[in-house]
């Protein structure tokens, strides 16, 4: 997982495998709250898949501020590129 595409593409399948969310509904603006109706322990677990794939320790504060699919993947990006 390198570049946007890749991370989008990760973090697509998990919010539809692990959260049984549509396809459809995710996009880079979508709200991970409100339109894709994750609560906080969904972002939680999301963290923890995340972390799993990415070999990465998350901060919690770095998730804090994240509020969009777009939040996340910039984030993500932030953490793989940080080696």
């Amino acid at each position: 997982m390198k570049n946007r595409e890749q991370i989008l593409e990760t973090l697509t399948k998990i919010l539809v495998e692990e959260f049984e969310i549509d396809e459809g509904d995710i996009s880079l603006n979508a709200s991970l709250y409100d339109e894709l109706d994750l609560d906080s322990i969904d972002a939680v677990d999301l963290v923890i898949k995340l972390q799993q794939i990415t070999g990465k320790k998350i901060h919690p504060e770095t998730f804090k501020a994240v509020r969009t699919v777009d939040d996340v993947v910039s984030a993500i990006e932030a953490l793989v590129t940080a080696e």
